[in-house]
Order: structure tokens, then sequence, then C-alpha cells
């Protein structure tokens, strides 16, 4: 196995070998998938080496429940090859799914260092669908992260509750934008135009976690607009004629839908960050939410920033969301944009480098002392 084998002639600095594993990959399109895309390009940019071991690479089956999300069938001999010929000096393990833990099985059986992150709260998101209580799975999330060297998290609220759970080797890993692509100014989606006032928007997957029955029901006036897709779609357009479901939009669309409401509306109450709502903001758009870990942490109580502190009030938070929603419509759209625009991939990657880092310094220290 080599050690620190890419060297960047410019400055001398020790470049690793980069394995990232993920069960979530394109053409899913979720925040998990976007994060690990702009990481990759970001360690791409800077010259680092990288594998993704990703569901491309084997043959895969729907996912029960949702066909949208394809997982690995049998992977753990793939991997297993992938990550031989590759010789990472570290993986990064994205996901809990049957890649995400064939990977942690190569790790330990060949003694590579391996971090992993904590994107989506799985225990929350299987009680939703199964009618099990939440902590039943806990047990198995302390076992898949208890060999991490790091477990990357978003927020300062996960950190805490991951270390009241046992799962202590938190470190930060924050999340950017395309601040290109997510900005005040620029076209607006003409299908937005002509609804009427005030419009209303969510982003994101449609699936039960997501909680957008909150939305749709909240009795407030204007236009509720959705943007994206996922297994409760068909149900939710039976269920609510007069709002209007888009599909998913990307990139420059995405934006300009953004632009084109007058209020983002982020109704989950399980998600661990939320990169749509730094997306929205990015672009003008002010937010309303619960007061719930992720808006809690991006927005602060009082809407005016929870990881910097802003002058205006951009954002507005209550345990009824109608009442969010009336307060947010008042707020400054040009505070959203600048606090927005504070969120960058590089501030992010830099981040994801350091617990790497430190992973991998640890890990060569560990075995210089004599046993």
């Amino acid at each position: 196995m080599t050690e620190l084998t890419k060297i960047d002639t410019r400055n001398a600095t020790p470049r690793l070998k980069v394995a990232l594993a993920t069960d979530a990959w394109f053409p899913q399109v979720n925040g998990v998938v976007r994060t690990l895309a702009a990481t990759v390009a970001e360690l791409d940019r800077r010259g680092y080496e990288v594998e993704l071991i990703t569901p491309q690479r084997f043959t895969t089956l729907p996912m029960p429940g949702y066909s949208q999300i394809r997982l690995a069938l049998a992977p753990r001999f793939t991997a297993r090859r992938l990550l031989d010929a590759f010789e990472p000096d570290i993986v990064h393990i994205a996901t809990e799914g049957p890649i995400g833990w064939s990977a942690r099985g190569w790790c330990k059986a060949r003694g590579v260092p391996f971090t992993s992150a904590f994107h989506t709260r799985f225990p929350d998101y299987l009680a939703v669908r199964t009618g099990f209580d939440a902590e039943y799975f806990w047990p198995l999330m302390r076992r898949f992260h208890g060999p991490s060297r790091a477990v990357l998290v978003s927020t300062p609220s996960l950190a805490f509750e991951l270390n009241g759970r046992g799962i202590t080797q938190t470190m930060p890993w924050g999340r950017g934008i395309d601040g290109w692509v997510f900005r005040p100014d620029g076209e607006r989606l003409a299908a937005m135009a002509d609804l009427p006032r005030p419009i209303l928007l969510n982003v994101g997957r449609v699936a039960p976690e997501k909680n957008l029955e909150a939305f749709l029901s909240a009795d407030v006036p204007g236009t509720k607009v959705v943007v994206g897709d996922g297994p409760a779609l068909e149900s939710l357009k039976a269920r609510f004629p007069k709002a209007v479901f888009l599909g998913a939009l990307a990139g420059e669309e995405l934006a300009s839908a953004y632009r084109a409401a007058d209020l983002f509306v982020f109704p989950s109450r399980t998600d661990t960050f939320g990169l749509v709502l730094i997306e929205a903001l990015a672009c003008g758009l002010p937010v309303a939410a619960y007061p719930v870990h992720g808006p809690l942490d991006i927005l602060g109580r009082d809407g005016r920033g929870g990881f910097e502190r802003m002058p205006a009030t951009f954002a507005a938070l209550d345990d009824d969301l109608a009442t969010a929603i009336s307060k947010a419509l008042l707020v400054d759209r040009m505070a959203a944009a600048v606090y927005g625009a504070r969120f960058t991939w590089e501030k992010a990657t830099d981040q994801f480098l350091a617990a790497l880092d430190r992973a991998v310094a640890e890990h060569y220290a560990e075995r210089l002392v004599p046993a």
C-alpha cells in the first residue's frame, strides 16, 4: 500500500489518493449526490486523484418503494476488486448502503483508514417508511460508523446529537453553492411567470419523509409550486390539484425557479442540512421553515443566520408553518442573497480534506507505535 503518493510539484504538498464510496449517485438528484459531485469536482480542480465507487459500476435493482433509487446487487466482490486496483490512501464512505458496507469491510480487511459521513437521518426515514420507532435503527448506525476515523457532519447540532448517541468522532463538513449559477440576478422561470402571487416554492425529493403535506395543506394565499421527483409525486398531485408540480430541475433552470418565487418553504423535520436552503437564499429567496435541526443551524432561530449573523432578517421559523410563511414574506431578499453567497464549495472542501488528512496522519502514527 502506498502512503502519500501524489505530489503537487507546484508547492510540494502531498496529495492523497482518495476513493469515494457511495450508494447515492447520478441519475439521482438530491443533496447527497450534489454535495459529492461538487466535492469531487473541487478535488479534481486541486489535482487530487479520486476513484468513484458508485452504483454505476454495479448491477443494480430498484429500491423497494422508491424505484428512482437503484441499489447495487451483491457489490462486495466488485468493490474489493476496484479498491485493490486503485490502492487508495484513504476511503471516504458517504452512505450506509450496500456499497458503503462493502467498502467498510474492505478497509477493515486491508487496514486502510476510512472516514464516513452522516448525510441522512436513516433512523428517522426508516421509521416513516416502516412504522418502527427510530430508536430501533440507531444501533446499526453506531456499528457502521464505529471504526470510522472521522464522521463528517454538516452542522454543530448534528455533531452534538451524534455524540449523545455514541458516535463521538465527528468533524465538520459544510456545504456550498455554485455562485455562478445560484445568484439573485438572472432569468426567471417562464412557467412560473403568470401564477397568482405570492409564489411559494419547495424543491427536493418528493417523498414521505420530506413532510410536503404540511406545506401543501397550509392555509395561506398564493400558489404552491413543487420542483422535484419521487415516490410520493403522483399521490400528492391527486390530493393537491391546485398545486403546481414542475418535475425535477437542475442548474440554471433550477436557479431561475428560485428567482421566480416569492418564498422558499422547507417543511422537512428530518434533514441534516438542506442544501436547497442555501441555494434558495443565494438566489435572493427568503425561507420559511420549522425550528428544527438543519434550518435552525443555517437560518438561526430569529432568521438572521446560524453560521454567521446578519444585520437583517431573511427567514422565519415557527412551529406553525403558516405563521412562518406569513412572517417570511415580509423579510429582506437582499440579505438572503448576501448570506447564501457565503457558502462555498471551496470552504466545504477545505473541511473535507482536513478530516481526511488528519485521519491518515493518525492512522500512520498509530502504526509507528511499538506494539
